[in-house]
């Protein structure tokens, strides 16, 4: 384990977004893409990056309302194959465009992921609206990602969070309707107009079936928290049903295309129009059956956080002067049943953690020749805990400063003892492994 290795508090807010936008003669194609969810908050802020730089979150674009933007190299291949399909549709449509038209689908894939943004955006004002931190945006091969580190206090807020982001992508496929009613059918205009109006409405509609880990998932969670008074099930009866949900994209989907009841005329079981309706469904039922089943391991995980209690992990410790030889404190340390080591100064006062990495690495027959002051970390900022924290709040303050050992101190001042990450980690794995 290295100076930053601590248990992360998963939580990530994921609305799917279609996989293919539809084009301008397949109106019903492009069914929808979910996102995997769950969070993966690093344990230190998002890195402040320069717009264009590469980072491990991708490409970063730009900061609106201060949360960064970033496109993941999965976009490209995305974009890519958008850019081939939608002008493959446009040689039938306009055929007029010969080699323009995949220009033409460059500017509307980058169009249709714009749109994701606002999306994505619509939830992150939200959430900074009710005071939840959000890491960053990603767009990404499966649409956009807004990864939202909490969870919303009420369900009033996490209906209302949930929503907006539908909300936003049935208001742009407004626009672009209407946009349609001013130019003329027939033209680039007008099949970039239809095109994005279809494929908002899709990621709208999409997104509000009632089921994790989509939008509409979380605003059925949101009315089962409201009824039952409990947000754990919530989470269970809107996981269960993304489960079923999942099974029926995988059943349905190609069926209904293959009978034509989605517009489409009626495809050969056994043609490759058909294996790619399949493959399609059978990509989009695995992620909502994943997502839907990380969101009940975040809901779980959540329910045993409070059991991560600062004092309750707490090492005895025992208070040593600078100069203190090893031997001499760890003889201290054994009388006193203590497990950590304090340095402090002439007055008492804590200034150093002694590491028990470092305290490993001395052989047994130089201990008495060492002493503590070369084996400690000096107390910074942020290192002294209090006693009193505990769940989501005692990973939080430990995700601030990143360190192998924290003083923790009771709210007069008193020395409680050393807190170890190891510790820490080892709880919560073992408030992950134990049964539901």
């Amino acid at each position: 384990m290295d100076e930053s290795g601590k248990p992360q508090d998963p939580e990530e807010s994921a609305h799917p977004q279609p996989p293919n936008p539809p084009g301008p003669s397949d109106p019903a194609r492009g069914a929808g893409r979910t996102r995997p969810s769950g969070s993966r908050p690093s344990p230190q802020p998002a890195p402040k990056d320069q717009p264009g730089r590469r980072t491990g979150g991708g490409i970063l674009m730009g900061r609106p309302f201060g949360v960064p933007v970033y496109v993941a190299p999965s976009w490209f291949i995305v974009a890519a194959l958008i850019t081939w399909v939608f002008g493959g549709q446009l040689e039938r449509v306009l055929p007029e465009l010969g080699a323009g038209r995949y220009l033409v689908s460059l500017f509307f894939a980058v169009a249709f992921y714009a749109s994701v943004l606002v999306h994505e955006l619509a939830h992150t004002v939200a959430a900074l609206r009710f005071k939840l931190p959000v890491r960053r945006i990603q767009l990404q091969f499966f649409g956009g990602v807004s990864e939202i580190e909490k969870e919303s206090e009420t369900p009033g807020r996490e209906f209302v969070l949930a929503f907006v982001g539908p909300l936003l992508s049935l208001v742009l496929a407004g626009l672009f309707y209407g946009g349609m009613e001013l130019v003329e059918p027939g033209t680039v205009p007008g099949v970039l107009l239809a095109g994005l109006m279809i494929s908002n409405l899709i990621v709208a509609v999409f997104n509000l079936l009632p089921g994790l880990p989509l939008d509409g998932g979380r605003m059925l969670r949101a009315v089962v928290w409201k009824i039952t008074g409990k947000p754990m099930t919530g989470t269970v009866a809107a996981a269960w049903v993304g489960r079923a949900l999942a099974i029926s994209v995988l059943i349905g989907l190609p069926l209904l295309t293959h009978t034509g009841a989605l517009g489409n005329a009626p495809t050969d079981l056994g043609g490759a129009d058909s294996i790619t309706d399949a493959l399609l469904a059978a990509i989009l039922a695995a992620i909502i059956w994943t997502g839907a089943g990380n969101s009940l391991r975040m809901a779980r995980l959540r329910e045993r956080l409070p059991d991560l209690q600062a004092r309750t992990l707490t090492r005895r410790a025992v208070p040593v002067e600078a100069d203190t030889p090893l031997s001499e404190a760890l003889r201290r340390a054994n009388d006193a049943g203590a497990r950590a080591l304090v340095v402090v100064d002439r007055a008492g006062r804590p200034t150093a953690v002694v590491r028990e990495t470092a305290i490993v690495g001395v052989p047994e027959h130089r201990r008495p020749w060492v002493p503590v002051s070369g084996l400690a970390q000096d107390l910074k900022d942020g290192m002294r805990v209090s006693a009193e924290l505990a769940g989501e709040d005692l990973l939080d303050y430990l995700r601030a400063t990143p360190a192998t050992e924290y003083l923790v101190v009771e709210e007069t001042g008193e020395i409680y003892g050393v807190l170890s990450t190891a510790d820490v980690e080892r709880a919560f794995v073992a408030a992950m492994a134990r049964p539901s």
